[in-house]
């Protein structure tokens, strides 16, 4: 595993540039986001998704996640209605998942049984940039053991995934709690899970 540690608030674009290449290469990341660090890939990778879910233990995984760099990019891999795209211009970046209905775009081997599709836009410099760069959406499942318990520290992490991973991202300014996922692809939010994000918004 390739390791490099980012400044947090201005991450070097060597390093990015990097990772990108290790992802169009159809490779998997570890990187870090405003929550948790997160095992990502290119979505449109067929290969690299299998591995994903390899890495996590978990082959039958019910929702992946992914990243997107922007709110108008979200319209491109779902489906948004008012309320939602108001929610959302509200709260993100930051540290919320929203699960809505997916688009054609996404590949189907990231909807739900329900058609949907969890998306993120996680207030952290080194993910937003990865995605810009990249030019696509990048899986966000969140780094754990084979017990299922998170791992924050970027030490313990390399020792864990390091012959499973291609590369490593380590930066600062991770809450160290998953974030809050919320369906939005009804008429009223639905928290599903409550986690790093404030969910008094959606009462």
């Amino acid at each position: 595993m390739e390791y490099y540690q980012l400044h947090p608030e201005n991450p070097q674009l060597r390093y990015i540039n990097k990772a990108v290449k290790v992802l169009k290469e159809g490779g998997v990341i570890i990187y870090p986001t405003d929550t948790v660090y997160g095992i990502g890939c290119d979505i449109f990778n067929k290969q690299a998704l299998d591995r994903v879910k390899y890495i996590k233990n978990d082959p039958d995984i019910k929702l992946l996640s992914f990243i997107c760099p922007s709110l108008k990019d979200i319209a491109k891999y779902a489906k948004v209605s008012d309320y939602a795209y108001r929610m959302m211009k509200k709260l993100l970046p930051g540290p919320y998942t929203f699960i809505l209905p997916a688009a054609r775009q996404v590949p189907k081997k990231l909807w739900s049984k329900r058609k949907t599709v969890g998306i993120r836009i996680p207030d952290h410099p080194v993910a937003l940039k990865l995605v810009e760069e990249l030019g696509n959406p990048i899986i966000s499942t969140s780094t754990t053991n084979r017990k299922g318990d998170v791992l924050i520290d970027p030490f313990e992490i390399k020792n864990v995934f390091n012959s499973q991973v291609d590369l490593m991202l380590a930066s600062d300014n991770i809450l160290g709690t998953p974030s809050t996922v919320v369906v939005l692809s009804g008429d009223e939010p639905v928290i599903v899970r409550e986690g790093a994000g404030d969910v008094s918004v959606f009462e």
